[in-house]
C-alpha cells in the first residue's frame, strides 16, 4: 500500500465516524425494548388491581410476569433459528404485532387462563424481537459505530425500568389497569407504522451463509461471551431480587425505593458512559464494569452497617450494570457476525436463564444462611467472570472490536 493510499484510508475512516446515526430509526428500535420491558413488568406494579379485575390470588396474578418470562426463555432459540431467512423488517414487525395483540387481549379478557395465554405470546413476541434489535441497529451503521448504535437501541429497557413501570403503575392507579394495557396496544400499533415508515429494511440470510445452531455455539468467542452472561447476570439477580431483605437487614427498610431510585438513576449514567466509549474501548468497560461490581458487592458486605456506603455501593452497581447489556449484546454481535441474530438469541436464553437462576439460588442463600451470605457468593462469581472476560482477549472481549 503506497502513502497516498494510506491517507485515503485514513481520511474515509474519519468520514465515516463523523457519518450521523440513524437517530430516528435507532429509537424506533429503543421504543419497541421499552414496549417489550414494559409489557413484562407492568402486572408487577397493577398486581393488586388485576388480581381483584380476575378474581384471583395475587400469587396467580404474578404468574402473568412469569409465564411471560418463560415464553421468552423458550422461544428466542428456535424461533429465531426458524426465521433466519426472513426480511428483517416483516420480522421487527411480526414481533412488535405480538405485543399489541398481547395487550388487546389482556385488556379484553375476563379469563385466567386466556390471559395466561396473552401472556405467554407477549414473552414469545419479546425473545424474538430481543434476539433481533442489536444485530439489527448494528446493520444500520458502520463498523466503528456498532457499540453506539447498540446502545441506543437499548436504552429503551432501562427507561421502562426506571421510569415507564412507575408511570405504568401511577397511571393504572388513575384510570384502571385495563386501560393501561389497552395504551399499551395503541402504543404498539403506532410503533408498527414508525418501523414501516422510518426502519430500513435488511434481508434474511440465505441458505448458503446461514450456520447451524451447534457451529454458532463453537464460534471462537461465543462462548466466553454467554459465560460472562450468565456469572454477571446470576450475581445481579442474586442481590437485585432480594435486595428488600438484604436492605431491612442493613436498617434501611423504609428506604427501599430510595435505594431503588439511586440504582436506577445510576444504571442511566452507566448506560450514557457505555454509549460513548463502547466503539473503541469494549474490553476495558467490561472488565472496568465487573470489577467494579465486585468492589460494590465486596463494600455490601464488609459495611452494612454504614447507610452512606450502602448508597455508594449501590450507586456503583447500577453504573456497573447498566451498560453491562449493551456491552454483552455488541461483544457477540461482533463476535458472531454474519450469526449474530442467532447468537443474540443464544444471550437472549442464557440472561433469563441467569434471572430465574438468581431468584432460586438467592431463596436457597437466604433461608439457609441469611443476607450475610450474598456478598461472598456474589464476589465468587464476579471473580470467576472477570478471569473470563481476562482470558478472552483474542476472541469475545478483544482489545480492539473495530
Amino acid at each position: 500500500m503506497t502513502i497516498a493510499n494510506t491517507h485515503i484510508d485514513a481520511d474515509a475512516e474519519v468520514v465515516q465516524d463523523a457519518a450521523p446515526l440513524p437517530i430516528g430509526s435507532l429509537f424506533a428500535l429503543a421504543l419497541a425494548a421499552f414496549v417489550t420491558i414494559l409489557t413484562e413488568a407492568l402486572p408487577a406494579g397493577l398486581l393488586s388491581q388485576v388480581s381483584e379485575g380476575l378474581a384471583i390470588s395475587e400469587a396467580l396474578a404474578g404468574q402473568l410476569v412469569t409465564v411471560y418470562a418463560v415464553g421468552s426463555l423458550l422461544a428466542a432459540i428456535p424461533l429465531t433459528a426458524a426465521t433466519q431467512g426472513m426480511q428483517r423488517r416483516s420480522l421487527l414487525l411480526l414481533a412488535i404485532a405480538g405485543f399489541a395483540v398481547a395487550n388487546t387481549v389482556t385488556t379484553l379478557s375476563s379469563h385466567y387462563g386466556l390471559t395466561i395465554v396473552a401472556r405467554l405470546l407477549g414473552g414469545v413476541s419479546a425473545g424474538l424481537l430481543w434476539a433481533l434489535l442489536a444485530g439489527y441497529a448494528a446493520r444500520m451503521v458502520p463498523e466503528s459505530q456498532k457499540g453506539r448504535a447498540i446502545a441506543i437501541a437499548m436504552v429503551g429497557a432501562p427507561l421502562a425500568l426506571s421510569l415507564g413501570v412507575p408511570a405504568g403503575t401511577l397511571l393504572g392507579n388513575l384510570i384502571g389497569w385495563r386501560m393501561s394495557f389497552a395504551i399499551m396496544s395503541l402504543f404498539a400499533v403506532a410503533l408498527m407504522v414508525w418501523v414501516r415508515l422510518k426502519v430500513p429494511d435488511f434481508p434474511g440470510q440465505t441458505n448458503e451463509k446461514r450456520l447451524a445452531l451447534g457451529q454458532v455455539f463453537t464460534l471462537p468467542g461465543v462462548r466466553s461471551v454467554l459465560f460472562v452472561v450468565l456469572g454477571f447476570v446470576l450475581a445481579h439477580n442474586i442481590l437485585f431480587t432480594y435486595i428488600a431483605p438484604f436492605l431491612i437487614a442493613a436498617g434501611l427498610g423504609e428506604r427501599i425505593d430510595l435505594v431503588l431510585l439511586v440504582f436506577g438513576v445510576a444504571s442511566l449514567l452507566g448506560i450514557w458512559v457505555v454509549g460513548v466509549l463502547i466503539d473503541r474501548h469494549l474490553r476495558a468497560l467490561t472488565l472496568a464494569s465487573t470489577a467494579l461490581f465486585a468492589i460494590s458487592a465486596l463494600t455490601l458486605g464488609a459495611m452494612s452497617d454504614s447507610p452512606a456506603a450502602i448508597y455508594v455501593a449501590v450507586a456503583a452497581w447500577g453504573i456497573a450494570f447498566g451498560g453491562a447489556g449493551t456491552l454483552f449484546q455488541t461483544a457477540i454481535a461482533k463476535t458472531a457476525a454474519e450469526a449474530a441474530d442467532l447468537a443474540q438469541s443464544m444471550l437472549v436464553t442464557a440472561w433469563n436463564v441467569a434471572i430465574a437462576g438468581g431468584g432460586i439460588a438467592g431463596g436457597l442463600l437466604l433461608d439457609h444462611l441469611g443476607v450475610v451470605a450474598f456478598a461472598p457468593v456474589l464476589v465468587v462469581l464476579l471473580l470467576l467472570t472477570l478471569a473470563v472476560v481476562w482470558s478472552a482477549r483474542q476472541y469475545g472481549f478483544t482489545a480492539s472490536m473495530r
